[in-house]
């Protein structure tokens, strides 16, 4: 009886929120209980979406939910399958669905709990942000007001710049979100009294220490980047302009990749990076799409009202769809450029 309590208190992770959703049977639905169908095949996942529909999130950040919870959906089917033929018996792959799904519930407030960490704004909210305060992190807006009245960037190369350093503070949050999780499965260890028990939490800690270890070694990259960019400019063979592919194409340099092997590799990351820019344009013709639809609803003329809200729901819907194909692009890349260097080390 222990043993399945602190399994179960191990799935929880963070908090009050994530022990609803796991107390439901996750297995693949096709309606909810409204008789409508569902949005995903795993009922912590509908339940989760369904409480994000009343939380007053912009729909920028909802649609990002959407295709967060859609790589979750993804990553737990194929775990399903893979239990059915045996593999992931010491439970790693397990243990890391938990912990992403748990930093899904935190990084958008349903975790339970009041959430002390800067949360992150979307494109259109950065400008209101006080000067010195943009970035809610003294050496980054130290950098940011050094970078910004340097005159060494045009107004373009300052949004390119201003766009590394929102993703910069992204990655910061993430990294909180996942310390605080090891330090609540840390206090569940703490009470954990069988050996057996104690040896399979004590590799599920080390796992995710390493993690937290290999994040904080990107960030330290990460942030030794922006002030060489800061203090020297832009170099004018930069070869990409997006955060995302910026760090994925500084990751395959340090992955002991062979030349031509790096140069397949940023033809794929060209096209990765044209998909990223493709998707920041709907994101902002959905926001546009959304303050024109609260205002013509504020006009109150139906017909009006109408139109707008059938072009808001498909720029919504088409947003998702590419935010998911993205995420997905870039979880493939990122493991591609894992495995390739694993397997130069092992030579």
């Amino acid at each position: 009886m222990r043993l399945q309590c602190l399994v179960a208190a191990l799935w929880l992770g963070v908090g009050v929120m994530a022990g609803k959703y796991s107390r439901e049977v996750n297995e693949p639905t096709q309606s909810d209980g409204g008789g409508q169908t569902a949005e995903f095949r795993i009922a912590k996942l509908n339940q989760v979406w369904e409480k994000a529909k009343r939380m007053q999130l912009t729909p920028v950040r909802q649609a990002e939910l959407h295709s967060d919870l859609k790589i979750q959906e993804k990553d737990e089917l194929q775990w399903k399958k893979m239990k059915v033929e045996g593999l992931d018996e010491n439970g790693e792959k397990e243990a890391q669905l938990r912990r992403n799904f748990n930093v899904i519930l935190a990084k958008y407030g349903m975790d339970g709990k009041r959430d002390m960490r800067p949360m992150e704004t979307n494109s259109l909210k950065d400008h209101e942000a006080k000067d010195g305060d943009m970035f809610d992190d003294p050496k980054l807006d130290k950098l940011w007001n050094k970078a910004k009245s340097s005159g060494k960037f045009s107004n373009e190369e300052l949004q390119s710049l201003k766009r590394e350093f929102q993703h910069h503070k992204d990655k910061i949050h993430e990294y909180n979100i996942l310390m605080d999780t090891v330090s609540r499965t840390e206090e569940i260890h703490k009470n954990v009294i069988s050996p057996m028990e104690g040896d399979t939490k004590e590799h599920l800690l080390q796992q995710k220490h390493t993690e937290l270890k290999e994040k904080m070694r990107d960030l330290n990259h990460g942030f030794q980047r922006l002030r060489k960019i800061s203090h020297e400019g832009f170099s004018q063979d930069s070869v990409f302009r997006e955060p995302r592919v910026i760090e994925l194409w500084e990751a395959a340099k340090r992955a002991n990749l062979s030349k031509d092997e790096l140069e397949s590799l940023k033809e794929e990351l060209h096209h990765f990076e044209t998909k990223v820019e493709k998707h920041h344009h709907y994101q902002e013709q959905l926001e546009l799409s959304h303050q024109k639809l609260r205002h013509v609803e504020s006009l109150g003329d139906t017909e009006h009202i109408k139109r707008n809200q059938e072009k808001y729901n498909t720029l919504s819907e088409k947003t998702r769809e590419m935010g998911y194909k993205m995420k997905k692009h870039m979880q493939d890349l990122s493991n591609k450029i894992s495995r390739q260097g694993l397997q130069h080390n092992e030579l």
